[in-house]
């Protein structure tokens, strides 16, 4: 009697250690994306603003702009594609 009270304690302290990981889990899934999609966003908008290569070209601009540029491709490669090609 006693041993089925503590296992059917035990079950459902499982149980809700697992549906609280599922929704943490659910929960980064989702930031992760999000996240993704901003990146994705900025390089296109930052593409956009320098179509010609007007901001690429100027000394002070364009060394600001390519750190720019070079800070956004480090965050797209953690976006996880590279890494799953490797």
């Amino acid at each position: 009697m006693i041993l089925e009270i503590l296992l059917g304690i035990v079950i459902l302290l499982e149980l809700y250690v697992i549906w609280n990981l599922f929704r943490k889990t659910e929960l980064l899934e989702t930031w992760v994306e999000d996240f993704t999609q901003t990146i994705e966003s900025v390089q296109t908008e930052l593409k956009q603003i320098d179509t010609k290569g007007a901001f690429e070209t100027d000394d002070e601009v364009g060394s600001i702009f390519n750190q720019i540029k070079e800070s956004i491709n480090k965050l797209e490669r953690l976006k996880g594609d590279e890494l799953n090609a490797n």
